[in-house]
């Protein structure tokens, strides 16, 4: 009869509970209903639900009439230290309910005399799983109780194993929201991206948006050198940086192993670029055979990335990249329009213009000779309109050359030398450094070292130049250098060629800078990005 009504009971309790369980989608709410629920049916005093996760932190997720010593100071001793039965839960000793556990943290407390046990000195341990993942410990005793039933340590396994799949159903309910949040922020992040016309700017949303929509603390944007890795951007503190500082590959090895493996990393190692991180998770940004650079997004909470989180990235770095190959594309077919428009008016000019100056310069010469003697004044202006034809046929070929050179298949140093050349200047030439650049780079680089020598020719007063260019694995530089005149960049305007090379290197993702001082002459770095 007895067993009959403690079977009774127990399908009561187990009743109880699954029904309490199911009440609630709110993980801290439905344990701290079903724990007072589990010990009003059972007739047990006092319990305690840890949570833990796989970094061995943890955390009372819910409590109900603790005693003074273990509830005081804002229940300091049950949210940090070790004790017993969560060292042998860690360790793969706790795998069912455990009779007793004589509780460390009560002992503490009775050793350090902070406060009342009021007579609760050991409790029942019940390891909280679900599909061979576990979650945490279910804690239950009573004042004066040293030791349970096997009937009560079968039940409170029931009662853990009904908890530990709610638990599940719960945390996966919360993912699957989260996951709709993160990828519903998605849109916000990437609509901008399709409407810009620079790599930088690509790179700017993306960090800023990023780091406000998910509030993570760090995003930074990685390229990788010949022996280094470059931050060319990062977003930290609300504010986007211009970093491009530079790091050793020993220095930021999940990223080095982002670009070599070409799929994501997470770390719990310290980050040098942002020591309060507790996560930090590096994505290859690429397209196809290209890597592009590497995404990374730290966090500062105390559990890693989910996965969640981590679909998510991976879709906002494969936006970016599909945004920046849409760049370059529409750069190079730019590029192939302004070609095209370029060949036609050179070849416009060509025709029309230069054949017209030369038979100007031709009809002046003739009829100079005719009025040598007869008109002396006559003859001196046909020499000057001659001399003038001459001198604008020189400077339409120039034209011509700019907007159509040729030899460029010979390369990019030939043909900045031979236009030096052409400008009477004196080029002094060094390369560093053996690679096809991408026609487009090429290009560039050609025009603002044209734009460069110009200036030379125009206002340094000297003949002398230097042109070096340097070729690395991910970016290429051009140096144009003079000991001529200078200028003091505070006091002059920007002019509309600096202005063009300017705007050539920006587009490209690239840096211009340009040193000059009264006297000093005068030195032009343009360095751009190797992106093919």
């Amino acid at each position: 009869m007895k067993n009959e009504q403690n079977h009774e009971q127990e399908l009561l309790t187990l009743k109880t509970i699954a029904e309490t369980l199911n009440r609630s989608t709110d993980l801290n709410e439905m344990l701290q209903t079903v724990l007072e629920e589990l010990l009003n049916v059972t007739g047990l005093k006092t319990g305690w639900i840890f949570l833990t996760d796989e970094r061995m932190n943890f955390t009372c997720a819910a409590d109900s009439a603790l005693p003074q010593a273990l509830s005081q100071n804002d229940k300091q001793l049950m949210s940090r230290g070790s004790c017993w039965c969560l060292n042998r839960y860690w360790d793969g000793r706790l795998k069912q309910a455990v009779n007793i556990i004589e509780c460390k943290r009560l002992e503490d407390a009775t050793n350090l005399k902070i406060g009342d046990t009021e007579g609760l000195t050991h409790h029942a341990t019940v390891p909280l799983t679900a599909a061979g993942e576990t979650f945490g410990l279910l804690n239950v005793g009573s004042p004066g109780k040293e030791q349970f039933s096997d009937e009560e340590l079968t039940l409170l396994e029931s009662v853990a194993f009904q908890i530990g799949t709610a638990i599940k159903r719960t945390l996966l309910f919360q993912s699957e929201q989260r996951r709709g949040e993160n990828f519903s922020k998605l849109e916000t992040i990437t609509r901008e991206l399709w409407n810009q016309e620079r790599v930088d700017h690509i790179i700017d949303i993306v960090m800023k948006n990023t780091g406000k929509c998910y509030e993570w603390p760090f995003v930074g944007f990685f390229t990788k050198g010949d022996n280094d890795l470059l931050v060319t951007k990062r977003f930290s503190n609300g504010k986007i940086m211009n970093a491009r500082e530079r790091f050793s590959e020993k220095e930021l090895p999940m990223i080095k192993r982002a670009f070599d493996e070409q799929k994501s990393h997470e770390t719990t190692n310290e980050f040098i670029l942002y020591p309060d991180a507790t996560s930090t998770l590096s994505l290859p940004v690429s397209v196809r055979d290209e890597h592009i650079g590497v995404l990374v997004v730290s966090k500062i909470e105390e559990i890693s990335f989910e996965n969640s989180e981590i679909e998510v990235t991976k879709a906002i770095a494969d936006h970016m990249a599909l945004a920046i190959e849409h760049v370059k594309i529409n750069y190079k077919k730019q590029e192939l329009l302004l070609a095209e428009e370029r060949n036609r008016l050179a070849q416009d000019l060509h025709d029309s213009v230069s054949q017209k100056l030369f038979s100007l310069s031709m009809t002046a010469k003739g009829a100079c000779r005719s009025q040598q003697e007869e008109n002396p004044v006559l003859t001196d202006a046909l020499t000057d309109i001659q001399q003038l034809a001459q001198d604008a046929m020189r400077e339409m070929r120039t034209l011509i050359w700019q907007l159509r050179p040729t030899g460029m298949e010979a390369g990019l140093m030939t043909s900045l030398k031979s236009y030096a050349v052409g400008l009477s200047l004196e080029p002094h030439c060094d390369i560093q450094g053996m690679k096809e650049l991408p026609r487009f780079i090429e290009e560039a680089l050609w025009r603002i070292g044209q734009e460069a020598l110009n200036n030379v020719s125009n206002h340094a007063k000297v003949k002398e130049v230097k042109i070096i260019l340097e070729i690395h694995d991910k970016e290429v530089s051009l140096t144009i250098q003079d000991r001529g005149q200078g200028f003091d960049p505070a006091l002059t305007t920007l002019t509309l060629g600096i202005q063009g090379m300017k705007e050539r290197t920006e587009l490209l993702n690239g840096s211009l800078t340009i040193n000059s001082s009264p006297k000093q002459g005068t030195t032009v770095t343009v360095v751009l990005p190797i992106l093919k």
